[in-house]
């Protein structure tokens, strides 16, 4: 089973890189904003539980999202494997996720980190605010934060998976086709 953790801050290209993987690897999209709106929309005691929190104003905690993670898992017993989108934001959430697969037989293959300076992560960002129409991608302000915020406390996953001999950093800046044509010569050596 091919596990992926798709990693890279804001604006990386993240988003564009794991639906053309998703094609043509036959990979389950696992995004933990796609499964709390899902779980939500479900009313299951997770999602119920995730909507209090939200409602609230807190953060949905590591073992809810880990929970949600493993009823998809669960459901998608035939999968050839994942992309993990979104998660784990933290060492502390990789440690929970390598667990949960651990106790199902499985583990993450690779983390493949996209490498963009921070210029150009703001003039992306920038432009796709143009037709997003998310506030958080049209304020250089605001991406500043974000980028911060990744640096600070999402950057460090990847260490943790150094660690593990399963980081790859690809450069993320050229074509869509040529960022993912590197990335594919990693995932086929999986």
């Amino acid at each position: 089973m091919l596990n992926l953790v798709l990693f890279g801050p804001p604006g990386a290209g993240k988003g564009t890189q794991s639906q053309k993987l998703i094609e043509k690897y036959q990979l389950v999209h696992l995004s933990t904003g796609d499964l709390l709106r899902s779980e939500i929309a479900q009313g299951t005691a997770l999602g119920l539980e995730a909507k209090k929190l939200m409602d609230d104003g807190k953060l949905v905690p590591d073992e809810v999202v880990i929970g949600m993670i493993s009823n998809k898992l669960d459901s998608n017993q035939e999968a050839k494997g994942f992309i993990f989108d979104g998660f784990p934001r933290t060492v502390a959430q990789a440690e929970a996720l390598d667990k949960l697969l651990a106790s199902k037989g499985a583990q993450i293959s690779g983390m493949i980190a996209l490498q963009v300076d921070e210029d150009e992560l703001e003039k992306r960002l920038l432009l796709r605010g143009k037709d997003s129409g998310r506030a958080d991608d049209a304020n250089p302000e605001i991406i500043r934060k974000r980028i911060v915020e990744y640096n600070s406390k999402t950057a460090p996953v990847a260490g943790y998976y150094q660690q593990q001999g399963k980081l790859q950093n690809i450069d993320g800046i050229g074509s869509i086709d040529e960022i993912f044509k590197a990335i594919c010569a990693v995932v086929d050596r999986y």
